[in-house]
């Protein structure tokens, strides 16, 4: 039996060092990620997921600061990511929020389940609004809809 914990620790030494080789390695190749920015199943889609991030926030780093190492199914891990926003951020509604050179700092949480070796599911939870509130963005009252 592998040890779970040091795959997860290998995903977050893989995102720090921002090595895409290596976070896909800690996913098993049929893997699904559940995150606040969308779901993406499979390498490909991953790697999307992934290079996005590395792209907006050049500097993003990710300090594990809570492990409930009590458990392995799942894993469960509260978070601390910082980094400034340099590059294209894509927005929920399909536009790109070019870089603002804004710090963020972000609180949240990931679980993961393992599988032979590799992470097979792992979901993220983290406020969004928190993020664009950092970008300088702000919610905007809802238009009515048409009867």
């Amino acid at each position: 039996m592998s040890d779970y914990w040091s795959i997860k620790r290998g995903l977050a030494e893989a995102i720090n060092s921002h090595d895409l080789h290596r976070v896909l390695e800690a996913f098993s190749p049929d893997a699904v990620v559940v995150s606040p920015s969308g779901v993406a199943e499979g390498h490909e889609q991953i790697a999307w997921l992934y290079e996005q991030t590395f792209k907006s926030f050049p500097d993003y780093h990710l300090t594990p600061w809570f492990e409930a190492v009590g458990c392995q199914a799942p894993m469960m891990v509260e978070w601390t990511a910082t980094g400034t926003h340099l590059g294209p951020l894509l927005l929920p509604d399909g536009r790109e929020l070019q870089g603002t050179g804004r710090p963020i700092t972000l609180r949240g949480t990931c679980a993961s389940f393992v599988e032979d070796g590799r992470i097979k599911t792992h979901r993220e939870y983290y406020d969004q609004l928190e993020l664009y509130t950092q970008l300088g963005m702000c919610l905007t009252e809802a238009r009515p809809t048409a009867a």
